[in-house]
């Protein structure tokens, strides 16, 4: 038996979670993190995390589950740490993962390191992941855990746990991995948990209505430059690169710009292919323009302690498909992944996570610093 704390957000999954490791004998405690310190008024149900209702539901779950429960209120950790960064970012033409800064900084690292330093064996949380040793599901704290991806693949989250090093997984517990998320759903409903049925959150938690244009509009000023045709002609006007992503298609202004047509005279689609917060351009082109066939990620971490030696699968974003390729030396404390095919509208700052051949274990990952485009235009380094 270990004693666990569990990061209780108020949904289904870690209601589950704790269940399942109350009916494994462990010692649980629960607690719920107040991250995003969002109005009341600017809260919409069902949307985001933190509200007021969450917490009541995370207790609800530990009153019926008879285990201990606290709320910590982290919200100025998570302003530091996750959304003054989150504005930067885009201010400097980059595109952050909150949700992997979140569990690097504020959610997993530094609750887990909270957690042992109070003397809990282990931090369990409802991320869909799975962790086995030697093959077999972990069920107790220890070292030679390794993260496979979930049981159900439509809501895998090993993606945003690359972040985890050996050691932070040997006092790891994720026991909804092993799940489907009908699964947990079922667990939860014979359990009488309120949460049964409670929708999935997809939002930036603390963006809840989903308008992130709005929201960095009120934290970083205009900054208007050229929007840049993949010819160099300047086809529009913007008022913050802040408001555009690698890969974006719509939303671009570009109704009155000359079409874009191919050698036949057929129309195309724009993207935008390049960000440059130095020169406040935005530069936009047809989709091939967004290939790459490597990318240098910064400050890698590797969940199996050592860069992976041989063929890998790479994947870009949290719910995409992932790539044939193989992890390379590069100055500095950067990694270089070369990819056998490549990846469409990567931009800096996004996660590059590697799973082995077999496209089942996350062997760790980084943030894109730089990639290439086949036009011999790199994207700027970070």
């Amino acid at each position: 038996m270990a004693r666990v704390l569990v990061a209780m957000s108020g949904g289904v999954d870690s209601a589950v979670a704790a269940a399942l490791l109350v009916e494994q004998g462990h010692d649980v405690t629960g607690v719920h993190l107040k991250l995003a310190d969002v109005p009341l008024d600017d809260q919409v149900p069902g949307h985001g995390c933190c509200t007021l209702d969450d917490a009541q539901d995370a207790r609800r779950a530990a009153q019926m589950l008879g285990i201990p429960y606290y709320v910590w209120d982290l919200s100025e950790d998570f302003q530091r740490e996750v959304q003054d960064p989150f504005a930067a970012a885009y201010a400097a033409g980059i595109t952050p993962n909150p949700c992997v800064t979140c569990n690097e900084r504020v959610k997993y690292a530094a609750l887990l390191e909270r957690a042992l330093a109070l003397g809990f064996d282990a931090l369990a949380t409802g991320h869909h992941a799975r962790l086995r040793r030697h093959g077999e599901p972990v069920t107790a704290p220890g070292p030679d855990a390794r993260m496979h991806r979930a049981v159900d693949g439509a809501k895998d989250q090993s993606y945003v746990l690359y972040v985890a090093t050996p050691e932070q997984l040997a006092a790891t517990l994720l026991p909804v991995g092993e799940l489907t998320k009908d699964q947990v759903r079922e667990r939860a409903a014979a359990a009488g948990f309120r949460v049964a049925d409670k929708p999935d959150s997809y939002d930036v938690c603390f963006i809840p209505d989903g308008d992130t244009a709005s929201y960095l509009a009120e934290r970083v000023p205009a900054d208007p430059g050229p929007i840049v045709d993949h010819d160099g002609s300047v086809v529009g006007q913007h008022d913050g690169v802040w408001r555009f992503t690698v890969g974006q298609r719509r939303g671009l202004g570009l109704a009155d710009a000359p079409p874009l047509t191919d050698g036949d005279g057929r129309a195309r689609r724009r993207f935008v292919t390049d960000v440059d917060a130095s020169r406040s351009t935005v530069r936009v082109g047809p989709r091939e323009e967004l290939a790459c066939r490597w990318a240098e990620l910064e400050t890698p971490n590797w969940t199996i302690g050592a860069p992976p030696d041989g063929p890998v699968r790479v994947q870009v974003r949290a719910h995409g498909t992932t790539v044939p390729g193989q992890v390379v030396d590069a100055p500095g404390d950067r990694t270089r992944l070369e990819l056998d095919e490549p990846v469409h509208g990567l931009a800096l700052g996004q996660a590059a996570v590697v799973y082995d051949p077999a496209d089942r274990v996350c062997l760790g990952g980084g943030r894109v610093a730089r990639a290439d485009r086949p036009a011999g235009l790199p994207i700027a380094s970070a």
